[in-house]
């Protein structure tokens, strides 16, 4: 096996390792996904069919798509991490909105439209980093065997 095709194989299988967690949490751990959340799980499943097409097939193309899915992934989980931590405002469809001059109607309404699951609270960490925090890194580090596939070609 060449080193490139090591690294591709290493770089997709992470992003299949993430993305079996993600479902772990959702489905055996019972944590419900983020609007945010599934934003992430996207590039990660694009990874996983560019790894495989790069396996099988080779080129220099396929490795550079997957090293940006990688750091797409990486920029959403970072902005969700932002978001969780109160740095900054998430998409108004899963965060909390002010209240603040909303008449008793109008402030039910806001209450009965509320997504289930909010992109603004941190249902999981270790070691002060959430999903989403942790997605970031582990991300970051597959963008880098990803860019490291593409020097070895």
């Amino acid at each position: 096996m060449t080193q490139a095709r090591l690294y591709i194989l290493l770089a997709a299988g992470g992003s299949a390792a993430l993305m079996l967690a993600a479902l772990g949490f959702q489905y055996l751990g019972d944590l419900a996904p983020c609007k945010l959340c599934i934003w992430q799980r996207y590039p990660h499943v694009a990874a996983i069919g560019l790894g495989s097409l790069a396996w099988l097939f080779g080129g220099a193309l396929l490795p550079a798509l997957g090293m940006l899915a990688a750091l797409t992934t990486a920029g959403v989980g970072g902005y969700h991490a932002g978001v969780e931590q109160g740095w900054w405002e998430g998409p108004s469809t899963c965060t909390s909105g002010p209240v603040g001059g909303l008449s008793t109607d109008e402030l039910m309404a806001q209450i009965m439209s509320a997504p289930l699951v909010r992109c603004d609270e941190i249902p999981w960490e270790l070691f002060g980093l959430s999903m989403a925090g942790w997605n970031m890194l582990v991300s970051l580090g597959l963008a880098g065997l990803w860019l490291m596939a593409i020097r070895a070609r």
